[in-house]
């Protein structure tokens, strides 16, 4: 199955719209416009100056921006209509997300298995404590901007941890899958000749089988990996 990829695209767009958001307050020099965009998102996203200037030269082809240039050459970036009125668009328009991120976590792992479980179950661990650990940064920095009460870095703070929290299971389950996977090769073969496991049922009525259960599997692999994992 292919799915669509999102690409730079998107952060590119992100960025557009971003400058506009600032110069809605009102001009700004191109530099100005860099720290506000880093300083309003906590420095998480670095902004390239070149890439601010590449951008407003975009918006200005396009009238979204307008400039000025003062005597000593210096120039001053505002908004236009268009521009307001498309920022209005963006605000007012979902994010898709049909699309599949290029996650290089993701790809590391898939070609991890090339070189086999062992190799898997590493790249795992180590992003688990990284992810730990930059869990544990953000839910400082919300108390921080809680005291402080800045509710626009509180929210980006709050998506942040959601999304820690999101990686962290999803490697945990990892580590599962890895578990059971090895449980069910290390297992001899038993059960019924068409392959299918069964187990005797204390107090079913003359000792008739019920097929194994999934579940019991995936706790005994969650137990598994919880003892084998190390922070």
């Amino acid at each position: 199955m292919q799915y669509p990829v999102c690409r730079e695209r998107s952060a590119s767009m992100s960025i557009k719209y971003s400058l506009l958001a600032i110069l809605d307050a009102g001009p700004r020099h191109g530099y100005a416009l860099k720290s506000e965009f880093e300083t309003a998102t906590g420095n998480v996203w670095p902004l390239n100056v070149g890439q601010v200037y590449s951008t407003l030269s975009r918006l200005e082809r396009d009238g979204l921006v307008l400039i000025a240039e003062d005597d000593g050459g210096q120039k001053t970036y505002r908004i236009s209509d268009s521009g307001r009125k498309e920022l209005r668009q963006w605000f007012g328009t979902p994010v898709v997300r049909e699309v599949v991120p290029r996650q290089e976590l993701a790809i590391k792992l898939v070609f991890a298995m090339r070189a086999g479980p062992e190799q898997v179950r590493e790249v795992v661990r180590h992003q688990l404590v990284a992810t730990m650990r930059s869990l544990q940064e953000f839910t400082s920095l919300k108390a921080k901007a809680e005291r402080d009460g800045d509710l626009a870095w509180l929210m980006m703070l709050d998506a942040l941890i959601f999304q820690a929290e999101a990686e962290a299971r999803w490697l945990e389950l990892c580590e599962v899958r890895l578990a059971r996977a090895h449980a069910l090769q290390a297992r001899p073969a038993r059960g019924a000749p068409d392959g299918s496991q069964t187990r005797n049922v204390r107090g079913a009525p003359n000792g008739h089988e019920t097929p194994h259960s999934d579940h019991t599997d995936a706790d005994a692999a969650r137990d598994d990996a919880d003892t084998e994992r190390t922070f």
